[in-house]
């Protein structure tokens, strides 16, 4: 005998209504769905390439080499006695993972809308990928960090066991940007254009090129609620010793988490006119 039609399980899918909280046990039943896109950003990024993975060096390098010549050199940008080429690498390589996370991110949707409307899953795997992906390239280009570390003979010190309390802080400034981005792409294509002038006009914000310290003392608590700046003066507290200038790095994780818990809200009230905007 065919079971009856009433006794088949039925799954009603229904949109979010307004603004709500991230259902995060959905996201773990689709979690197999969210590792084959991470792992497939990962090899199609360098596939058919000469140097693969090795351009998960050259590129933070090139910039430090670049950075070093125009503002240690020709400059001469303070940066507290520290050799200008480690006090870059110390930002760029974050910064890097950053700005491209970020980049790949608010272009997620857009460029996965033929996935889109066929089948349902959480749209939050989208924009969440990058940030992970991304991770790979990070983890590489340290191996340049630690080679100019000992270069320098930087000793490690305690401040280094909050390194990953830093590495979680950065992986939420692109998760919440690129959550609010990708969900204003998808009605304003201009975000793509616009992301190129964002990446530019933020590594200027951010002692990333400088010094904190180079701030007025009357502007810097206003100059730390870019969380981007206690991603960078985190590192190099953890990675260079000294203290830990929290007056820089608390405001921004309060920013980064709002940042993030913002973005999480606004794509779920956006998911539910993704499919038909796109």
């Amino acid at each position: 005998m065919k079971p009856s039609t009433n006794d088949m399980p039925v799954s009603v899918i229904v949109p979010p209504k307004g603004f709500e909280a991230i259902d995060f046990a959905e996201l773990k039943r689709y979690r197999d769905l969210f590792y084959f896109l991470v792992l497939r950003d990962v090899k199609v990024l360098y596939a058919q390439t000469i140097l693969g993975f090795a351009w998960a060096i050259l590129n933070p390098a090139i910039q430090i080499i670049l950075f070093t010549v125009i503002f240690g050199k020709i400059a001469n940008v303070p940066t507290d006695g520290i050799p200008y080429f480690l006090f870059s690498t110390v930002a760029i390589i974050p910064w890097t993972y950053m700005s491209e996370a970020m980049n790949q991110s608010s272009q997620s949707l857009v460029s996965e809308q033929g996935m889109l409307g066929k089948v349902y899953f959480p749209r939050m795997i989208f924009p969440l990928t990058p940030v992970l992906a991304k991770l790979v390239d990070f983890t590489i280009s340290l191996l340049l960090l630690i080679g100019v570390l000992i270069f320098y003979k930087v000793t490690p010190t305690w401040n280094m066991l909050l390194l990953p309390v830093f590495v979680l802080y950065m992986m939420l400034i692109p998760a919440g940007i690129g959550m609010w981005l990708s969900s204003l792409a998808v009605r304003f294509r201009d975000v793509k254009f616009a992301m190129s002038f964002i990446i530019r006009m933020l590594i200027y914000t951010a002692p990333v090129l400088y010094s904190a310290v180079s701030i007025p003392p009357q502007y810097r608590l206003l100059y730390s609620l870019n969380p981007i700046v206690g991603v960078m003066e985190g590192y190099r507290a953890c990675l260079l010793g000294g203290p830990i200038p929290w007056g820089f790095i608390v405001p921004g994780m309060v920013t980064s988490v709002l940042l993030m818990l913002s973005g999480a809200m606004y794509f779920r009230r956006m998911e539910r006119v993704i499919v038909d905007v796109i």
